[in-house]
């Protein structure tokens, strides 16, 4: 199963893989991220190398770099923060946008509790990374990301209401 954005360009922003939790009346979907190291990997076979003159470096330029799962395995682009001015006026669009597409018993849910998501991203604003899909799609679901106090890794919040799920 992958979930997409029910109107983006069809950029997959998060799969089963990744176990959510609803938050927010599940208005918002909470997803836990993991910094990972991605590159050049010692595998160690069991051979001696220096007795089989190998060991030095033979040009081959790996590095290892420390990623996110979730932006690197779904490609999510990073874009500049929202002010709070900035952040309403996206979410009254993207409400506008979504509201449209969803049927009309979904439609009552999510009016009635996305206020209180907005809200509450409201107050975490300052602390948000702000994502989009690899398309960069300007109307699609944005995906935040900011770390809880301690954490040394991040948390995702996705628009529960913005995703739709597709089973493959």
């Amino acid at each position: 199963m992958f979930i997409i954005p029910a109107y983006n360009a069809g950029d997959e922003l998060l799969s089963d893989s990744f176990p959510y939790k609803e938050v927010e009346n599940g208005m918002l979907w909470e997803v836990e991220g993991k910094w990972v190291v991605k590159g050049a990997v010692d595998v160690d076979i069991g051979a001696n190398p220096s007795a089989e003159g190998g060991g030095e470096d033979e040009g081959v330029d790996d590095q290892a770099v420390k990623v996110v799962d979730i932006v690197d395995t779904f490609r999510l682009q990073e874009q500049p923060s929202f002010d709070k001015k900035q952040f309403v006026v996206f979410m009254k669009r993207y409400i506008k946008n979504l509201t449209a597409k969803l049927d009309e018993e979904k439609q009552e849910t999510f009016k009635k509790n996305i206020e209180a998501a907005t809200k509450f991203l409201l107050t975490k604003l300052k602390d948000l990374q702000f994502f989009v899909g690899e398309s960069m799609h300007d109307d699609g679901s944005l995906v935040f990301a900011y770390y809880k106090e301690g954490a040394v890794d991040p948390t995702f919040l996705y628009f529960g209401y913005g995703l739709k799920e597709i089973k493959c």
